[in-house]
């Protein structure tokens, strides 16, 4: 279904912040896209990516593509767990599956109170969770959550998401985000250099070694992808 609604629509790009309706006949493929973008479903035809990935490389059974994708895909998550500087993240819509580890390793996160969902839906989809970034989620998301937010995938909505450790507070509206998170990026800004780096890298020095001893190379096998 996917193909047929890249034949009738072609390309397409949702950037990130952008709110779009997707309207159609029942079977014209609305389900089927959201499920692909979600990453529950993977493209039949033509090429989509999320996040920086491309889809159709995981579906393609090529396998040095996919250990070269993943492995670059782990080294950009572990430079901006790792940057030595505040990182604020204004989260737009859903965090899913890779969006919300990459969400993980900000150092302030914040969503926009409504509907939007927070979910690690990796072991629903048949993949487990490789250690780099279950290390990652684990030293950020409250305890208590750990087995619901990782192991049992559980959604969360924006509002549940900040006890459970995945952001740090929510906004009422779209167009107090950006205003929130320049605040919040002004007021870490002014915290000491290198002070912040040096107090960040004492906590995360257990957490770093066992990412890096984790972190897969072109020639591993990716863990995470069934072919």
């Amino acid at each position: 279904m996917i193909s047929r609604f890249a034949e009738l629509f072609g390309t397409f790009k949702i950037n990130s912040g952008e709110f779009v309706f997707l309207i159609g006949k029942t079977g014209s493929g609305k389900s089927s896209l959201i499920k692909t973008l979600y990453g529950e479903s993977i493209l039949s035809a033509g090429n989509g990516n999320v996040v920086g990935f491309d889809l159709k490389t995981f579906a393609s059974g090529d396998i040095d593509q996919i250990k070269n994708m993943s492995a670059l895909g782990f080294k950009t998550l572990f430079d901006l767990y790792t940057f030595p500087r505040p990182v604020v993240a204004a989260i737009s819509g859903h965090a899913v599956a890779l969006g919300i580890f990459v969400v993980c390793c900000c150092d302030y996160r914040i969503g926009i109170d409504g509907e939007f969902v927070v979910q690690a839906n990796e072991v629903r989809n048949n993949m487990d969770i490789p250690v780099p970034i279950m290390e990652i989620a684990a030293s950020r998301v409250d305890k208590q959550h750990i087995y619901r937010a990782l192991f049992h995938a559980d959604p969360y909505k924006m509002s549940d998401a900040v006890s459970a450790g995945w952001i740090d507070e929510v906004v009422s509206s779209p167009d107090d985000l950006m205003k929130r998170a320049m605040e919040k990026a002004e007021d870490l800004a002014t915290l000491g250099h290198p002070m912040y780096q040096k107090t960040k890298e004492v906590f995360q020095h257990d957490i770093v070694e066992k990412i890096q001893s984790n972190l897969p190379n072109p020639s591993d096998s990716p863990s995470f992808v069934s072919v």
